[in-house]
This record gives structure tokens, sequence and C-alpha cells, in this order.
């Protein structure tokens, strides 16, 4: 039997999963099954008037909201997205939204948007890391859902430190004024679904939506790869 060039890579250069290690398996991808088993789902997708919609009543006006996983301190999820952000994983943010974008696509009652729209990084924290950890995300949904992924309608004008140890307080006052839309005509009258890595106040997506929603016509649904309880 003659092996293909796909199969020596697997022989010679082994995936490994980016939770635990361990080889991969030729039909698996990314995270092992027994890591992937471990992951905590939200279920969010397929329930209506969820605890993260609920988060943004009084706060902002939204359609839809949904993430894929539960993020919790020194769990699984915390070294998935610490492998996405800073180690360059960028295949998580993949694996991520082609899972949640089968649950959108399968789903009786999130309305799939007219395009998706990703929470932008300030051009230093972008040349820093090379990358934002939403796009691979955000191309996965893309491909899944059959909409367009747009990553230049907004803009961060203010450079902010990582949030990820700041109160509750701390992370509003951070994230005041410092989106602005740069590209607004592509969005009119248009349903869109912003998008995020982790929600854990809702500061930044909220800031997010009060600029866009300065756009006429405009519908905005969320969705992030965790939400933290």
């Amino acid at each position: 039997m003659q092996l293909s060039f796909k199969d020596l890579l697997h022989i010679f250069f082994p995936e490994r999963c980016v939770v635990c290690g361990e080889q991969l398996l030729k039909n698996e991808k990314t995270i092992c099954v027994s890591c992937r088993h471990d992951l905590p789902l939200t279920g969010f997708t397929q329930e209506p008037d969820n605890e993260m919609e609920r988060a943004f009543t009084g706060r902002s006006e939204i359609k839809d909201a949904t993430a894929l996983v539960y993020f919790y301190k020194k769990g699984i999820v915390q070294k998935l997205i610490h492998e996405l952000k800073y180690r360059g994983h960028q295949e998580i943010g993949r694996f991520f939204g082609e899972w949640l974008g089968n649950e959108i696509k399968s789903s009786d009652r999130f309305q799939i948007p007219d395009m998706i729209v990703p929470v932008p990084l300030h051009p230093k924290k972008l040349k820093q890391r090379t990358y934002n950890q939403v796009s691979e995300f955000g191309r996965a949904l893309s491909e899944i859902l059959e909409i367009p992924f747009t990553e230049d309608v907004l803009r961060r004008n203010i450079f902010t430190d990582t949030q990820t140890y700041k109160h509750r307080t701390e992370r509003f006052r951070n994230t005041r004024n410092i989106f602005e839309v740069d590209n607004w005509e592509v969005c009119k009258d248009k349903h869109i679904l912003l998008i995020d890595d982790v929600f854990t106040t809702g500061a930044t997506l909220e800031a997010c939506c009060k600029e866009l929603k300065k756009i006429p016509g405009i519908r905005i649904s969320i969705s992030t790869m965790a939400y933290t309880p």
C-alpha cells in the first residue's frame, strides 16, 4: 500500500494535542478526543435567554448571544486560550470556529447574521502579537456560515494593557471611548455577528456595541469562544 504525503508527514512529524501533548490520531485535529470530551460546553446556542444574553440586559440591545465553552481559572479552556493568544496556536481559534459555526448553522433559534466583525486589537498590540487571536475563529465561522468576515469595521484607538487581572470596574473604565467605527457603510441595515475570544464582564463587547449602534439599521448578535460564569 502506497502512503500519501500527508500520511508520511503524520508518521515522521506527528501532530500533538495542544492540551495534553499526546500524539493525535489520524482522524483527530488540534485536540485529542479525550481532551475534547473534557471541554465544558455551554449549550447557549440552543438556549433562548441564556445567561450570556441576560448579561447584556440594560446595557446594550442585542439579538442573540452564544459561547461554545465555559472559561474557568486553571481549567482546560484557560490553557487553550493561553496557547492561542500567546504561543501562536491559531489553529485553536479555527477549531472553536468550526465547532461553533456548525452549532449555529444547525440551531433552531440562532439567526444566521449577514456578516462577522471581530473585536480589533490596537495596532501596537497587533504588531507585538503579529495576529489577532480571533481572526482564525472568525474565518472559520465565515466559511461554515457562508457569510463575509470583515476586519476593517471597528478600529481601536487607545492602547490598553491586558484586562485579564483587572477588577470589573477598572475593565469598564478602560474600555470607554476606545473603539471607533471605520467602515460603517458595509454594516448599514445589516445583522452582524460581533466576535471575541472570552466574555468576562462584557465591557469590551459593550463598548463595541455602543459604537456599532451609531450605524443606521444595524442589528447585533455576539459569539465568543468562551464565557466566564
